[in-house]
């Protein structure tokens, strides 16, 4: 039987709240150009910006996945709209963006999972997996994850399987020989669960498993019980 050598992390909802970090991310962003774009805020109202983003999307499909390149696109339709030239348009939206970005790594990890990656990267390969545009170097998760892939990287998004077979690949692991773990139960057990790796659950709220759903290999209501779902893993895998 195959052991467990390589566990690869979401991390949006899987570390921190992303909900949290992204509104406060949107309002400095919005701050930030009502000093310089004051037509902005009543052009673009949030809904506003959904339907652009759909319209960006329909025209250019190969930013689906770049969530990055897709948001600075938006940006620039929206400056354009608001009257500016193409040339200040490109720079408001890179630095509108910039903002955002620098907002949207302030993150809050939840409690213990710091040291549950420092634990666990003593052991296990750790990488990490999203469809978001967290920097895992921006984060200093370096200091525990050996590589890192996204969405935007591999062009396609969780629970396709490209980024997860990009990780096996990457790390010269077989997929019985892998656990991925994430809060998402489509995005996240589904993927890797189709691909044939472990998986662990994040479930923080403490929801009921849908009856319709992939069965995760284990689960977890605390981020800092991961380690010893793995150590489950890995003694039913080595057969002990």
């Amino acid at each position: 039987m195959a052991a467990i050598k390589l566990v690869t992390f979401d991390l949006d909802n899987t570390l921190w709240n992303v909900e949290t970090v992204i509104l406060e991310a949107e309002r400095r962003m919005r701050a930030w150009l009502h000093e310089r774009v004051p037509e902005y805020a009543d052009a673009f109202p949030p809904d506003a910006i959904a339907a652009l983003r759909a319209v960006v999307v329909e025209q250019s499909p190969e930013l689906r996945h770049d969530l990055s390149r897709l948001r600075e696109a938006v940006l620039f339709r929206a400056m354009v709209e608001c009257g500016r030239s193409d040339a200040d348009a490109r720079r408001l939206a890179r630095d509108a963006f910039g903002i955002f970005l620098d907002a949207r790594h302030e993150v809050e990890f939840f409690e213990g999972a710091l040291d549950m990656l420092d634990e666990l990267s003593r052991d296990y390969l750790l990488g990490a997996l999203t469809n978001g545009n967290a920097d895992i170097a921006r984060l200093r998760l370096d200091r525990y994850f050996r590589f890192g892939f996204s969405a935007a990287s591999v062009g396609q998004a969780k629970p396709a399987p490209a980024i997860f077979r990009a990780a096996l690949e990457h790390a010269g692991a077989q997929p019985l020989e892998a656990v991925h773990v994430g809060d998402h139960l489509v995005d996240d057990v589904h993927g890797a669960d189709a691909v044939g790796m472990h998986t662990i659950w994040v479930n923080l709220p403490g929801q009921p498993l849908p009856p319709d759903a992939a069965r995760p290999s284990g689960v977890v209501l605390r981020i800092d019980e991961v380690p010893a779902r793995i150590a489950e893993i890995a003694a039913r895998t080595s057969g002990r």
